[in-house]
């Protein structure tokens, strides 16, 4: 019944919550994870029978396999299994933050089952969520986004791809998640505004620079972005405004390659992600005088204590608050 009923609140999630894949997959591994415990550690001899196929985030309910889902029954879930599975992943020096994101998970899977009736109760209710520490997010200097815009060569044009994508990151706080899925009609550039689908489907309209406008621009006007040449493809989706080497839409995972080489040509590796750029601009624009609401509407922030830990970072702000306020700094 476990695995029944994780394809049915999967097809639940996606169905009536609208939710990404993305989401869905998340949901899926979390689900998982509770699975192989239950089979490995908790219930072993399980191991001695056919064990059900990983619970997948991609085929919908009916078109799972059947004969062997229900070895794994709900009812055998209780509290003290939960508080176990969550002290095996930090025995196992899981990160805490997964098990946060673990349990959360699993609250929602198990409410799910609760209503449903197909639970007599919420195993994971009244159980305590482990304190995260928060890391105060590293930002980079002018100078360093200075020495990583120069590093693509902008002869080529995937090279002027990786120099408009910096320059986005930085003209706006993007997610990479969020670049990658631009289109060219969410770019506007009489009116230097894009349109971007955020967490949960949420879209927003932000503003970007008239550099990174005159950069998006010039690149989806690029010649070569319509020719064979160079190592790279012609144009296969109009749509997309930024097109890997096969002419496709640029992957997330791309990114990071891309900025992992231009990372370690200026020095920078192994601090730095395309996501530091987002702490940067964020860092920036609260020590030139932005309000704590407006980054938190631009970086598409739900809640604004996650966009108050900008204020962590920035030492000049903290210098001139306190030459503000300190009556012998007067």
């Amino acid at each position: 019944m476990f695995i029944k009923t994780a394809y049915h609140f999967l097809e639940h999630l996606k169905i009536v919550k609208n939710a990404s894949e993305h989401t869905l997959r998340n949901y899926a591994i979390d689900l998982n994870a509770l699975k192989n415990y239950l089979e490995n550690e908790h219930f072993k001899a399980y191991k001695h029978e056919e064990l059900p196929d990983k619970i997948r985030h991609d085929i919908g309910y009916k078109d799972r396999r059947k004969d062997n889902d229900d070895i794994l029954t709900l009812d055998i879930i209780d509290r003290k299994t939960i508080r176990s599975f969550l002290a095996y992943m930090s025995a196992s020096n899981h990160n805490k933050r997964t098990i946060v994101r673990r349990l959360s998970s699993l609250r929602t899977f198990f409410k799910f089952a609760f209503s449903q009736k197909i639970i007599p109760f919420n195993p994971t209710e009244e159980l305590e969520t482990p304190k995260i520490d928060k890391k105060v997010p590293f930002s980079l200097s002018y100078d360093q986004i200075q020495l990583l815009f120069n590093q693509p060569d902008t002869r080529s044009l995937l090279g002027f791809r990786d120099r408009t994508i910096i320059e986005l990151f930085y003209s706006s706080g993007l997610r990479v998640s969020e670049l990658v899925s631009l289109n060219r009609c969410d770019f506007d550039p009489q009116s230097l505004l894009i349109k971007l689908k955020g967490k949960g489907k949420k879209e927003r309209i932000v503003p970007i620079t008239r550099q990174a406008a005159h950069w998006i621009s010039t690149y989806l006007e690029h010649p070569e972005r319509y020719l064979e040449v160079d190592g790279h493809f012609a144009q296969v989706n109009p749509e997309a405004i930024f097109l890997n080497k096969l002419g496709t839409r640029l992957s997330s995972r791309s990114v990071d390659r891309n900025f992992d080489r231009y990372l370690a040509a200026s020095g920078l590796a192994g601090k730095v992600t395309p996501h530091t750029i987002r702490h940067t601009i964020a860092t920036h624009w609260l020590e030139n005088g932005m309000d704590l609401k407006t980054i938190q509407m631009l970086l598409g922030h739900s809640s604004l204590a996650t966009t108050t830990i900008y204020t962590q970072v920035s030492t000049s702000l903290k210098k001139k608050v306190y030459n503000a306020a300190h009556p012998r700094a007067l």
